[in-house]
C-alpha cells in the first residue's frame, strides 16, 4: 500500500526559506510522480511543483518558479521542496501527493491517488 507523508512547515518571515520533506513508501513499480501541492483557505487546492520518482522532468506552477525547488533523494525515497523568498502569498496547507505512474497534467490534483495530511507553511510580512 502506497503511503506518502510531509514534515517540515512551519512560520516564517517573508523573504525566508523552508524545506518541506515527503516520504514516499509501498511504490512497487519505478517511475512514479510526486507533486507538492497547497491550500489557502477558501481557495482550490493547488499544483506547485512535481518530479518523477527514480528521474523524469519536473514541473513548477509559475508562482513559484525561481524560488521552489523539487529534488528527490533516491536512496531514502523522499522529495524535497525547498522553498526561498517566501511570500505572504505562499502561506497554505501544504501536501504531498503520489500518482501510480505517469500523469497527463501534473499539477492537477484529480491526477494523484495518494495524499499525505498535509503541513502548514504560514508567512508573515
Amino acid at each position: 500500500q502506497v503511503q506518502v507523508s510531509e514534515s517540515g512547515g512551519g512560520s516564517v518571515q517573508a523573504g525566508g526559506t523552508l524545506r518541506l520533506t515527503c516520504t514516499a513508501s509501498g511504490y512497487t513499480t519505478p517511475h512514479n510522480r510526486i507533486g507538492w501541492f497547497r491550500q489557502a483557505p477558501g481557495k482550490q487546492r493547488e499544483g506547485v511543483a512535481s518530479i518523477v520518482l527514480g528521474g523524469g522532468p519536473t514541473l513548477y506552477a509559475d508562482s513559484v518558479k525561481g524560488r521552489f525547488t523539487i529534488s528527490q533523494d533516491r536512496t531514502k525515497n523522499t522529495v524535497d521542496l525547498q522553498m526561498n523568498r517566501l511570500a505572504p502569498e505562499d502561506t497554505a496547507e501544504y501536501y504531498c501527493a503520489g500518482a501510480d505512474g505517469g500523469v497527463w497534467y501534473p499539477l492537477k490534483p484529480n491526477e494523484y491517488l495518494y495524499w499525505g495530511r498535509g503541513t502548514q507553511v504560514t508567512v508573515s510580512s
